[in-house]
């Protein structure tokens, strides 16, 4: 054997760069279902079926494409399994069939980067980590972007890729004359609620992904979340099919809802297309061309189409290149020292508080919510908690069926967490009840005030934003975007109304532990 090649359950890509050079007669496509994968954090049984049977549907595609593929399958019986970590399974290959040298696209996880250098080298095995040509930007790209630079925005960042990939733009201007239109799409829905959105794009088991959920039923019974409601895309052909129903019905409205919640509503106009761009099975160009066509129709408003490109060109390459210039030793930042663990009703969804209740009742049932129900209810109410933030990054590995570590560490260690101190977000997104009123109807079905941080009907979200901004006061102090944040703080203190708030926030602590 020349290369023994990998494939792992998140690089489902057609185009990959693991296909250059390939050749049936020396070389050996590999792949492997391993059980330390689903369970180094508890997975939510829907994120176990996609990763699943969509390996296991790629899988078919290259054997009939006569791309032969040695794949090793998990089975209901666990006595059967032939190792339970992805290594011990490439390790006993090593010893079997002896390559050359190993080839794979950079994995989407450090973690498992470390363990296949360990592996190659205890075997003597070269190995070779080739570029992930899903991305528009490489690592060595963001390294250059980032070098000599003194804080990493992701504004002059998204201005680059714009204009080095011509998106939006006429000539080196912006197309409309501005770069970002943020400021237009943070609208709440109207008092009425969200018209009729009618039933969102969903496609039915067939029998391979049904065989992977009798598996998962089987084997992980007690892992968080339900299977009634799988419906996600596992195959290109699938996620392709969703892309147009998003463009169609919900790109238009998109961008002045997207920061909108709403009771019993999960989905809203949002794409949940992040799924499947992060096991490759869509690429990131085929959304931005679908995206521009539709502005290009008249058929979607520049607004909503630059605020969904920005999510794919901007955000998600600058957190991808912030992960890799970081790690590893961006998983041990906790820059606010915070050592709290992740409540019990994360797991469960068992509170009596709606924005809470809402947005992990559509995890348990999704695996899924949007960015502010993440950032600003779940998110949120961690940080001013004081949740460990690689603890909650561990969660949302857990609970989310997009999460892979290079997307979900950023996010949550960085951006929603404040654990780096301020590389992804240039302050703490925390808030008091008064932001999740503002952005939705939970708070008129909630037992508690919005705008009380004392008393039995308080809002433990509003408690826990001023207990935060007192307990970080000093340390907040370095942050100029802090300042109007830690005046109203003086003036509690002052008040002296700042000693109730401690003694109800340790309180409600002590509950939850």
């Amino acid at each position: 054997m020349r290369h023994l090649l990998l494939i792992l359950g998140d690089q489902l890509d057609r185009d990959s760069a693991i296909f250059d050079g390939y050749d049936s007669e020396q070389d050996q496509l590999w792949m492997a279902e391993s059980d330390h994968e689903i369970t180094y954090v508890p997975s939510h049984k829907q994120r176990i079926v996609l990763f699943l049977s969509a390996m296991r549907h790629f899988r078919d595609e290259l054997n009939e494409a006569g791309k032969a593929v040695a794949y090793h399958q998990l089975t209901q019986d666990r006595r059967k399994d032939r190792g339970k970590s992805f290594t011990d399974l490439l390790k006993r290959t090593l010893k079997t069939d002896k390559p050359e040298a190993i080839r794979v696209v950079l994995p989407g996880d450090f973690r498992v980067k470390q363990e296949l250098e360990a592996v190659a080298q205890d075997h003597d095995v070269p190995i070779d980590f080739l570029p992930d040509l899903h991305f528009y930007a490489t690592v060595n790209e963001f390294n250059k972007f980032a070098k000599g630079r003194k804080s990493l925005l992701l504004e002059t960042f998204y201005r680059q890729m714009r204009k080095k990939h011509g998106i939006l733009m006429n000539g080196s201007k912006p197309m409309g004359g501005q770069w970002n239109y943020d400021h237009d799409n943070r609208e709440p829905l109207p008092k009425s609620g969200p018209r009729d959105l009618g039933r969102p794009t969903s496609f039915t088991p067939d029998d391979i992904t049904r065989e992977v959920m009798d598996l998962v039923e089987a084997r992980y019974e007690d892992h968080p979340g339900t299977l009634e409601d799988f419906d996600l895309p596992v195959t290109p052909g699938q996620a392709r099919r969703m892309l147009a129903d998003f463009i169609r019905k919900h790109l238009p409205d998109f961008g002045w809802y997207e920061d909108a919640m709403w009771t019993d509503e999960p989905f809203l106009h949002h794409s949940r297309l992040s799924t499947s761009m992060n096991l490759k099975l869509l690429n990131p160009r085929e959304c931005i061309q679908a995206a521009l066509e539709a502005h290009q129709s008249d058929s979607a408003p520049l607004a909503s189409v630059e605020g969904f490109i920005r999510q794919i060109v901007g955000w998600r390459e600058f957190i991808r290149g912030v992960y890799w210039i970081k790690m590893p030793d961006y998983a041990e930042m906790n820059y606010l020292e915070h050592e709290a663990s992740i409540p019990s009703f994360y797991w469960d969804g068992e509170t009596d508080m709606q924005c809470i209740q809402q947005s992990i009742g559509h995890v348990l049932t999704h695996g899924y919510v949007h960015h502010i129900h993440r950032l600003m209810v779940l998110g949120n109410f961690a940080l001013t908690l004081g949740v460990h933030p690689y603890s909650f990054h561990e969660w949302h590995m857990a609970m989310y069926l997009d999460a892979v570590d290079w997307v979900s560490l950023p996010n949550t260690l960085g951006m929603s967490q404040h654990g780096d101190g301020g590389v992804v977000g240039t302050k703490p997104y925390a808030s008091t009840g008064n932001y999740i009123n503002k952005m939705s109807n939970f708070c008129g079905n909630c037992p508690y005030d919005y705008k009380k941080s004392v008393g039995d009907d308080a809002c433990p979200i509003t408690t826990f934003y001023w207990d935060f901004l007192d307990r970080h006061y000093d340390r907040l102090q370095e942050n100029s975007r802090m300042k109007l944040q830690l005046k109203h703080i003086e003036n509690k203190r002052s008040s002296g109304e700042i000693e109730e708030i401690r003694q109800q926030a340790e309180q409600l602590r002590k509950s939850w532990q």
